[in-house]
């Protein structure tokens, strides 16, 4: 029990050969798994911390970074067991990369390059205003997409798998492939009564639902006193105005 508030030594196996990698003498007691990944990453600096899994059960589960060695059930003598997840990539750059791809794929459909639809149509534009509209609003949501990744959204700092970039890609760039083929085609017609879908569509597409929903939770996390709008837009067109107090505040003269 003496050993709890001192000094550990950690011997860390690889999770399937149980091959010893190493063995760290002298860990302090209220030593953090975080840090006994940057003790690891300098014997084994192609394993940074967010490739390693450490765990105290060979098929067991990764241990938080800020679990502490003397709370672990395992003895002066821990033994740890070290999986390679792989290169990895974070959230930050992993949404970056989803949204950039439709944005400039809907381009080369819309200007028709030339291995699109055929050396004849190559540069050619669309007749039609509303495949322009198209073209505003396809851009305008990847472009606001972007924008709340990078100044918005707050993401852990949690990493993925780089091989799962492919898979993550394929919807947001597969789609909008898809999408603007046919918009974009040169034998694109509007259909005639398309006039209300237009319209219904420009209406769904400007609801500030999400934009409010981010306002909301910047400014209710910070638990002060909140006062800001809300704009619904209905179908009949009207606007509406909605003044929210943070809990903290309510009932305060």
């Amino acid at each position: 029990m003496g050993g709890r508030a001192g000094f550990f030594e950690v011997e860390i196996l690889d999770w399937k050969t149980k091959k010893q990698l190493c063995f760290l003498d002298k860990v302090e007691s209220n030593a953090t798994i975080r840090e006994i990944r940057l003790m690891f990453h300098k014997l084994y600096p192609q394993w940074y911390p967010a490739r390693q899994s450490i765990r105290l059960d060979p098929k067991g589960k990764s241990l938080r970074d800020e679990e502490i060695l003397q709370h672990l059930p395992v003895g002066t003598t821990a033994t740890l067991y070290f999986k390679d997840l792989g290169p990895q990539i974070g959230w930050t750059m992993v949404f970056l990369i989803e949204y950039t791809g439709p944005l400039f794929i809907y381009f080369l459909f819309y200007f028709r390059m030339p291995f699109v639809y055929g050396l004849d149509e190559r540069f050619t534009s669309s007749p039609h205003p509303v495949v322009n509209l198209a073209c505003i609003c396809h851009s305008f949501h990847y472009i606001k997409r972007l924008i709340e990744t990078i100044f918005v959204h707050r993401f852990s700092h949690g990493t993925m798998p780089l091989r799962n970039i492919v898979k993550n890609c394929l919807y947001y760039w597969g789609f909008a492939a898809w999408l603007a083929y046919y918009i974009n085609h040169p034998l694109y017609t509007p259909p005639s009564y398309g006039k209300k879908q237009i319209n219904f569509a420009v209406i769904m597409f400007l609801d500030p639902e999400p934009v409010r929903s981010h306002i909301q939770q910047r400014i209710l996390s910070h638990g002060c006193f909140s006062l800001y709008l809300v704009l619904t837009t209905h179908m009949s067109g009207a606007v509406h105005l909605a003044l929210l107090h943070s809990d903290d505040n309510l009932g305060k003269g």
